[in-house]
């Protein structure tokens, strides 16, 4: 049997000697930094105030931090409150690090409250038991706003597509039976021609355009119905409203290609602003891992 070896513990769990930590709220965040105690070798000393979400309160805590010697400050990502205090902090010179709430749950120990929340998130910060969610910087988080934008204006353009697919069959017209769908321009023109006041089956048919042609019949059949002036109405202003999103789509998706051309090819971002294999040359800077939701 050999003999035991024996190592000395000298405090090797702590990761950090001067952390902070913020317990995030709408309005306030509870503040706790953890730093080596002045007359006591050995022991740590913590202090815990409130600061108010305001940019010049953070900014002067940033300051007071950065004099304290501050190594890093976490935040837990609170629904959108985090963000004033990562930017503002980091923008001070802080590193700081967003984690996510989960990871603290399920450390066994948690307290309740706020006061409590921040010395504990500071406690495992400090043993470098918290890892940290990426957040992408600014140029990324200025695409995705674009991006993400643009989608929402998508959704809402296939909902008015899909408003004025029942409106016409409220008007028993069964134009999507033969043409599939009503974005195709032979559609649109029948639809147009309707809200111009034609009401005539084969004149409709007869503003079929290429392959639609060979559906003379079948259009004239679907074209028959009883669509009226208050339909023609209702069609028009969806249209304008489709025309709009169109426009706005277009001028959000220009955007987006400026900012993705002035981004370096290293970052892996695409002219559509994905990222991924293929995309660039390599991986993104990451500050972290996992995206803050």
């Amino acid at each position: 049997m050999s003999r035991p070896q024996v190592i000395d513990d000298e405090e090797h769990e702590r990761v950090h000697d001067r952390v902070a930590a913020i317990d995030v709220a709408k309005d306030t965040g509870m503040v706790c930094t953890r730093t080596p105690h002045p007359s006591r070798p050995g022991a740590r000393r913590a202090a815990v105030w409130t600061v108010k979400a305001r940019m010049n309160a953070i900014r002067v805590l940033g300051r007071q931090l950065r004099r304290d010697g501050i190594e890093i400050v976490t935040l837990e990502p609170t629904s959108d409150y985090w963000r004033i205090w990562f930017f503002v902090l980091e923008a001070c010179g802080l590193a700081v690090q967003l984690v996510s709430a989960t990871q603290a749950k399920n450390l066994p120990g948690r307290p309740k409250t706020d006061r409590l929340d921040a010395m504990w998130l500071a406690r495992l910060t400090e043993n470098g038991l918290l890892r940290a969610s990426f957040v992408p910087p600014k140029a990324v988080r200025d695409l995705r706003d674009y991006t993400r934008a643009r989608a929402r204006l998508i959704r809402e353009r296939s909902r008015c597509w899909q408003r004025l697919e029942k409106l016409r069959e409220g008007a028993l017209i069964k134009l999507s039976s033969v043409a599939s769908k009503l974005t195709t321009l032979s559609a649109q023109d029948m639809i147009k021609a309707m809200i111009a006041g034609q009401r005539d089956p084969e004149a409709l048919a007869g503003l079929a355009r290429r392959t639609m042609k060979a559906k003379h019949d079948a259009l004239v059949q679907a074209l028959d119905g009883m669509f009226d002036d208050h339909h023609g109405e209702l069609a028009a202003l969806l249209l304008d409203q489709i025309a709009a999103l169109d426009a706005k789509i277009a001028q959000l998706g220009a955007r987006a290609a400026e900012l993705t051309a002035a981004m370096p090819a290293a970052w892996g971002i695409d002219a559509d602003g994905t990222t991924g294999p293929g995309a660039g040359t390599s991986q993104m800077p990451r500050r972290r891992t996992q995206p803050p939701g």
